[in-house]
């Protein structure tokens, strides 16, 4: 077999959640702290011989090193830490949304007691104390589980928790955090991993330098009036970064993943520019670049003007970050190296770059991917002809081609559309544009440490983060937090300079059309016959509908078959449709929570759709009940319904329906 060279890539960021007040508004910092920025490299450095590269964004590493004042810092945990009697119910109200705000299957459920309390509506102050404590628990990974005596004796307790024991948990984690980058440096010190970056605050930075490449990218793509180049901003961005990770790891940076993979060819220059020696994106440049699809050209690095360029194996990145998580760890690996065999045995000498989220993937996996990677870093060490490598030695190779022409594309599509082109997305590009003509008009007569806070927050203003959110192709129960943070950065420029509060950066950039949930709650009984299709509009109508496409990122396109949930019930019985890529080999099993049953059942099979009923005679006497419907092909579990956790059923709810 022709040996093959195996570069994992695994992309750790998030926003800067400052706002004016430098104070972090929402914790996914800190709980990803615990769960994997420190997990990750820690399980790679298990197996020697191994190597992976890491880039660390700079709005990660900033907000990193905050949290050696955790409560000063992180608006959560300054009201995580009081004696819940103290809160406020808005405050508690906040939290719970937080507490709710996770993976059911694989964070909630396995501890017994957040289970018991995650579908509660009310809380005594010992719940609620148990409940935070548990939301903590869940967050840590399997380092601090095997390696942190507070966390393990904590995770034995499981309820009946007091303030002592979350003075504890606080002071044990906030310490295990300042451990992440000083770890970082040492396994690249040891030449384990190679260790990249990203520009400043995390900008499309060819959006930045012309927003005429979203048009280039996709051409019916409607682009923000007013624009205007912010090629300073651009540089801005690559230099403040460089120089934080000079301060932080003592090195230059050699490489750096452009946010959100985002490409064009001056962006590159900027990277040459600045003697950047590689970085990476998709392999959807790669084609569009040489206007040819075949997917083993992938498999070399090339370079564009000096600059060695990684292009990531979509398909199999994608494997990683969304399909190997409904699979046994086992079979996950397997078929993961059986792909890089059919890739070793097409030509030798080859290059699979794997590049990934490395901190989001995970909590869908059992054991954050603990037995994934277990059983996929042993069958990489067994192996022979398989050899992991660092970005940093991938662009030492003597094998580059040359690429003439870079289209400019992102990641996604190949397009920038996620982050311009809807009216939501447009809005803010051209408050940010208005904003920056305004500073131009005041430049001359401002202190140079009120230009230096003004250029903090432009900078900040333009993170790809917020254009995320905007629009309808991603979906997040904070989207007004991401809304609120985004405008306060500019509503800050202005205070600096000392001018009015334009009226368009009070108002919610998010439109007052609400956008239609992910799950409507049944509104009257429905008595449907179950033959497999919509017989009748009638015959369903009023019933409940979760959307389980809306409840997950557009990424996430592999979740499962099913798209939508339909469900509903009479006094005898409760009906259930799914729809999506189905087929007549699958089975359901239905669990109910409260008797512990499990009902194997044999769904109605026909046009995309399954359908079942189930006797309301196995929920006994209980008037609330919690259902998980699992999806099944050839004795597999192939998709847990909801995605959000089990059912919740009022089974009296038909009290309030109305005709």
């Amino acid at each position: 077999m022709n040996s093959l060279n195996l570069c994992f890539f695994w992309h750790m960021h998030q926003p800067d959640y400052r706002g004016s007040d430098g104070i972090m508004k929402m914790p996914w910092v800190f709980l990803h702290a615990i769960k994997d920025y420190y997990e990750m490299p820690w399980l790679l450095s298990e197996y020697p011989g191994l190597k992976a590269t890491f880039n660390l964004s700079a709005s990660l590493i900033e907000q990193l090193n905050l949290y050696r004042q955790p409560l000063k810092y992180d608006y959560f945990l300054s009201l995580w830490e009081q004696d819940p009697a103290k809160l406020e119910e808005s405050q508690k109200e906040w939290l719970i949304k937080l507490f709710t705000a996770m993976q059911y299957e694989t964070m909630v459920r396995p501890l017994k007691r957040y289970g018991e309390l995650y579908y509660q509506n009310v809380f005594t102050d010992d719940e609620f104390l148990d409940l935070e404590v548990l939301f903590l628990l869940a967050w840590c990974g399997n380092y601090l589980r095997l390696h942190n005596d507070v966390v393990k004796t904590l995770l034995k307790k499981q309820q009946g928790y007091g303030q002592e024991d979350k003075t504890a948990l606080l002071e044990s984690l906030s310490r295990f955090v300042q451990e992440i980058l000083p770890f970082y440096a040492k396994l690249q010190k040891e030449e384990i991993i190679s260790v990249s970056t990203t520009p400043y605050f995390h900008p499309i930075l060819p959006l930045l330098l012309d927003m005429e490449n979203g048009k280039r990218a996709h051409p019916t793509t409607v682009l923000p009036e007013g624009a205007f180049s912010l090629k300073e901003d651009a540089h801005e961005h690559v230099i403040r970064s460089i120089s934080l990770y000079k301060e932080t790891f003592g090195v230059y940076p050699n490489g750096i993943w452009p946010a959100e993979g985002a490409v064009d060819e001056q962006s590159v220059k900027i990277y040459k520019d600045h003697a950047i020696k590689w970085i990476a994106t998709d392999e959807s440049i790669l084609h569009q670049s040489l206007q040819n699809n075949d997917p083993s050209l992938c498999y070399k690095p090339y370079t564009f003007e000096g600059v060695s360029i990684a292009f990531r194996d979509h398909r199999l990145s994608d494997r990683i970050g969304f399909e190997y998580r409904y699979q046994s760890a086992h079979n996950a690996s397997e078929n993961f190296m059986s792909q890089l065999q059919d890739i070793a045995n097409q030509e030798a000498d080859q290059t699979v770059f794997i590049i990934v989220d490395g901190e989001n993937a995970w909590e869908f996996y059992e054991n954050n991917g603990l037995d994934f990677f277990t059983s996929m870093y042993t069958g990489l060490s067994a192996s022979l002809w398989c050899k992991t490598v660092t970005m940093d030695e991938v662009s030492a190779f003597k094998n580059h081609r040359l690429l003439e022409h870079i289209s400019p594309g992102s990641w996604i599509h190949g397009t920038f559309d996620t982050w311009v082109g809807n009216s939501e997305k447009n809005r803010a590009w051209e408050l940010i544009f208005q904003t920056q003509k305004e500073v131009m008009q005041h430049k001359g007569e401002l202190r140079d440490e009120v230009k230096e806070e003004i250029r903090y927050h432009l900078l900040a203003s333009e993170c790809s983060d917020w254009f995320w959110w905007y629009g309808d192709d991603h979906n997040t129960d904070f989207a007004h937090e991401f809304d609120v943070l985004f405008r306060e950065h500019l509503i800050r420029v202005y205070a600096l300079m000392g001018d009015p509060i334009p009226l368009t950066l009070l108002d919610p950039i998010l439109s007052d059309v609400p956008k239609k949930p992910f799950w409507i709650k049944p509104s009257n009984a429905i008595s449907p016959h179950i033959d497999g299709k919509k017989s009748s509009f009638f015959e369903w109508m009023g019933c409940g509908i979760i959307d389980e496409e809306k409840m997950f990122s557009t990424m996430d396109k592999v979740r499962g078959p099913i798209d939508i949930i339909y469900y509903g019930f009479d006094d005898e019985l409760l009906y259930v449709a799914l729809e999506g890529d189905v087929s007549s080999s699958q089975k359901i099993l239905v669990e109910i929570e409260e008797t512990g049953t499990r009902i194997d059942l044999e769904p109605v099979h026909l046009d995309g759709r399954l359908e079942f009923s189930l006797s309301r005679e196995n929920f006994g006497t209980h008037r609330v009940v919690h259902l998980r419907i699992i999806l099944k092909d050839e004795n597999k579990n192939i998709q847990f319904l909801p995605g959000f956790g089990p059912l919740a059923l009022d089974l009296d709810h038909q009290t309030n329906w109305y005709i």
